[in-house]
């Protein structure tokens, strides 16, 4: 059975190889080609295990990973020369030029992410690219993370490859500017596939989270990204809800509602560096999505308990919202905070209004219902819309826990 000190060590080297396979693919690929990148980055970290293992980590291990990675990118350009086409082949930059400097990882990193989101590109297949480009996940990792097999993530990153390859992107301050947003959206939903999955009953998949921050991270360390408003919007709302992770899930795996959570749990480190983002884009003027969403949880955060939550603020801020993006989601989150101001009875006629516009067929409409129907005591209109909802709801995860707050209403059912 292995110490805490040798699990520790191995979850190290793990986030450790994972970072340096990002880095090193993205600029191997500038002069290679993703495909070949892979393969030479992935024989550059199986040496490093077979080499550490007997000799020893060395002092610097990551300019050790960068020099083999570059030697096995010359013996490749060698082996190349004795093919016939080999010509075809050859890169269009001179392989003894590729150095990895901080800059050129940073560039090259951004260049990448900037591909994978081409339009040409599915949403899914963005997200599969760069989780497996820049963050090293293997296969087996994307299958979990998506809820399908190998067979299917296999083809999606084929898909996603051959539209690389058609592809080329100059980093200038013109083409960072007309793809950024499309990056910002696709790390979003990297994020949001781990807060709260789609595809899963899992209650959230952290290591997803934490990669869309990570890749955050480089977008802001980039100081060819000039225009930074909605990338610091994003941190900070990113750095809000990872605060509340360790609140979010039970003992028993079971998800816990912002009411219920023990804010002892709320990291104080995440909440603080989400309030430093959040004030450096309110002083920029830029307003967007990320901005007001980042802003209504920066109110949850900074609340010393549910109750003293300034609901006022966040009506406020869902109004704004509602300007920029009117779905289905931020209405009802809406009526959520307008009941906590106005009551839940007017929140109810509030929310009928609503079950015309295609509201209906929505599983959150009705445990919203369902939930104000509890708070004014009518526990017969509760019941049916929690049993309307569990009807509709996509997976076993949303399904369990209406059931549990339908069972607060009822016991016995």
């Amino acid at each position: 059975m292995q110490s805490k000190k040798q699990e520790d060590n191995q979850l190290l080297a793990a986030h450790f190889f994972r970072t340096e396979y990002g880095k090193m693919l993205a600029v191997v690929s500038r002069y290679v080609g993703i495909e070949t990148a892979e393969d030479i980055v992935q024989e550059t970290l199986l040496s490093a295990v077979e080499h550490w293992q007997h000799h020893g980590i060395p002092a610097n291990p990551q300019a050790w990973l960068y020099l083999t990675a570059k030697n096995k990118s010359l013996n490749w350009l060698r082996k190349l020369k004795h093919e016939k086409d080999y010509r075809s082949q050859l890169p269009k930059q001179d392989l003894s030029s590729l150095e990895f400097d901080d800059q050129a990882i940073l560039d090259e990193q951004l260049s990448v992410m900037l591909l994978c989101c081409a339009p040409a590109i599915s949403e899914d297949t963005q997200i599969a690219l760069m989780l497996k480009i820049l963050c090293g996940f293997s296969i087996a990792e994307l299958s979990a993370a998506f809820c399908t097999n190998s067979e299917t993530i296999n083809k999606r990153l084929v898909r996603g490859r051959k539209s690389l390859r058609k592809q080329g992107f100059n980093l200038n301050t013109e083409g960072i500017k007309n793809n950024l947003n499309a990056l910002l959206k696709t790390i979003y939903l990297l994020f949001n596939e781990g807060y709260l999955p789609a595809r899963k009953n899992q209650i959230i998949r952290k290591d997803l989270c934490l990669e869309a921050i990570r890749l955050t991270d480089i977008i802001l360390a980039n100081e060819k990204v000039t225009d930074k408003g909605q990338v610091q919007a994003l941190m900070a709302l990113m750095c809000f809800n990872c605060a509340r992770f360790d609140a979010r899930v039970g003992a028993n795996n079971e998800f816990i509602e912002m009411e219920n959570q023990d804010r002892n749990l709320w990291s104080q480190e995440l909440i603080d560096k989400g309030l430093r983002h959040l004030d450096k884009v309110q002083h920029s003027g830029v307003i967007s999505n990320y901005l007001i969403l980042a802003a209504i949880s920066a109110n949850h955060c900074i609340a010393s308990t549910y109750e003293k939550t300034n609901w006022e603020e966040i009506l406020s801020l869902y109004d704004a919202l509602l300007k920029l993006e009117d779905s289905t989601m931020v209405r009802l989150n809406k009526l959520v905070a307008y009941s906590k101001v106005n009551g839940p009875e007017k929140a109810i006629l509030e929310l009928m209004k609503l079950k015309d516009l295609s509201f209906g067929a929505s599983h959150l409409y009705f445990s919203t219902l369902a939930t104000l129907y509890q708070e004014v005591n009518d526990h017969a209109n509760s019941i049916k819309n929690y049993k309307k909802a569990i009807s509709l709801a996509p997976n076993a995860r949303d399904k369990e826990l209406l059931r549990k707050k339908m069972h607060v209403v009822v016991p016995v059912f």
